[in-house]
């Protein structure tokens, strides 16, 4: 996702090359892209902050984020860090569960918390001390959640606590047969129900193929479960625009 968050620049989990996987000799050994991204790296804005939920190849893409220069910022999981040694940023946080950091751009000052989701970390068979992180995302008074990638979990309604929420990014694809660590689209909108998202953004679906649901389905049943109040939908296509109503 990229998000203009009151002027600061995010951009969350960001792959935007054709493969992902292990990278050998100049070619990338690893799943496809079904769907271009919707921005290459050279139309991008200036981005002031990058949010890594955790260090799977389709969530932490170092290809991509070698493009990025030391003016943007990284958070990161718990245990990460170590994987962006290639890379030109200058400024990383690793954040575990519970903790916060405040960032200070050109455009003022952004709070983002990490939150327990029900995933795994590992980058590898062996590296399991990994972490991973949903996100709490707040300026100005508005909050978005970020949840990464996650199984159905009761840690969403918890961030109620912090205010409304606005926005809630919501991994809705993945889950036939890994739905233990991946949630289904329903499990998705119940998830951002509970923490009482005002509006639900679906991702990580038509993107990679790292399941057996078919192509459409995880959107479809997205907008399915949310058939009583479609006007929540914030984007139903990779590509589209969402502007939050004030």
């Amino acid at each position: 996702m990229l998000i203009n968050f009151f002027g600061i620049t995010i951009l969350t989990d960001p792959v935007l090359f054709r493969r992902i996987g292990i990278r050998l000799l100049g070619f990338t050994i690893g799943p496809k892209r079904l769907t271009a991204p919707a921005l290459e790296f050279h139309q991008l804005p200036q981005i002031d902050v990058i949010v890594l939920s955790h260090a799977h190849f389709d969530h932490l893409d170092l290809r991509t984020l070698r493009c990025f220069d030391e003016s943007t910022s990284v958070i990161t999981a718990r245990a990460t860090r170590d994987l962006l040694k290639g890379t030109r940023f200058s400024n990383v946080t690793e954040l575990d569960w519970g903790r916060s950091k405040s960032l200070n751009t050109a455009a003022g000052e952004i709070e983002i918390a990490a939150f327990p989701v029900k995933h795994w970390g590992a980058r590898t068979q062996r590296d399991t001390y990994r972490g991973y992180n949903g996100y709490l995302i707040e300026r100005s008074g508005r909050r978005i959640i970020f949840a990464g990638d996650t199984a159905m979990t009761e840690n969403f309604a918890e961030r109620r606590r912090h205010g409304a929420i606005d926005v809630a990014i919501m991994s809705i694809g993945a889950y036939n047969p890994w739905i233990q660590s991946h949630c289904t689209p329903e499990q998705a909108v119940q998830m951002a129900n509970a923490a009482g998202a005002r509006f639900i953004v679906p991702v990580h679906h038509q993107t990679f193929r790292l399941s057996f649901e078919p192509f459409r389905e995880p959107i479809e049943r997205f907008e399915a479960a949310l058939n009583k109040t479609p006007e929540r939908i914030a984007l139903r296509e990779i590509g589209q625009t969402f502007v939050l109503p004030r």
